[in-house]
């Protein structure tokens, strides 16, 4: 089960909010660039933390905020007549960078692997990559888990909480990181079959 599967719910929760912004003429594209826009300006504070580690506590915060605005912008463009092709550029485009944005800060956290941080970046966008293909096979875009979107945000929450409350990094952390990227690979897998299987192939 991933994250993802929790959706529609917290969509329900944003969606007074999101007919507030559509009646005010805010247009999902902008608030998909505001989201990364968002992103790389947190991630590059917290590239900052190897001088203060507290800036890490930035991307738990921002991540929640985050979530809600791709609940919303994806809310403005079915339900309210946003839909474009700019937009689906924009919106898996702007994840893209907004995952790089909030991973590669890590670097600069003491403790951790470079090569895991690396690995774990390149996964992401490999998961992202194996959903968008179901569609370019006559399938539909895959979300499948175990280890989405929805599900790299956590973890990339807690291990900013991890580092911005100065806990100690040990071995452990260079092992959860590698998890995470089995995790990933595995999400890859699982998306590649059933986008084939969608497609009859």
């Amino acid at each position: 089960m991933s994250l993802y599967e929790l959706k529609p719910k917290f969509q329900n929760l944003l969606r007074p909010l999101t007919r507030s912004l559509a009646q005010r003429g805010i247009t999902a594209n902008q608030v998909t660039l505001c989201a990364a826009a968002g992103s790389i300006a947190v991630g590059a504070l917290a590239s900052l933390g190897f001088v203060a580690r507290g800036l890490f506590l930035l991307i738990p915060l921002w991540l929640f905020v985050r979530m809600a605005l791709n609940a919303i912008d994806g809310m403005l463009a079915r339900e309210h007549g946003q839909k474009s092709v700019p937009g689906a550029y924009l919106n898996e485009l702007g994840d893209i960078v907004s995952d790089l944005a909030l991973v590669l800060p890590f670097l600069a956290a003491s403790g951790f692997a470079a090569a895991d941080i690396w690995l774990f970046a390149l996964a992401a966008v490999v998961v992202e990559c194996a959903g968008l293909i179901g569609p370019l096979v006559g399938g539909s875009r895959r979300y499948d888990g175990p280890f989405g979107k929805s599900d790299r945000a956590v973890a990339l929450g807690a291990f900013a909480l991890w580092v911005g409350l100065s806990m100690p990094v040990g071995a452990v952390a260079i092992w959860v990181w590698r998890l995470l990227i089995v995790l990933s690979l595995v999400t890859v897998v699982r998306r590649a079959q059933a986008g084939i299987a969608e497609a009859g192939g």
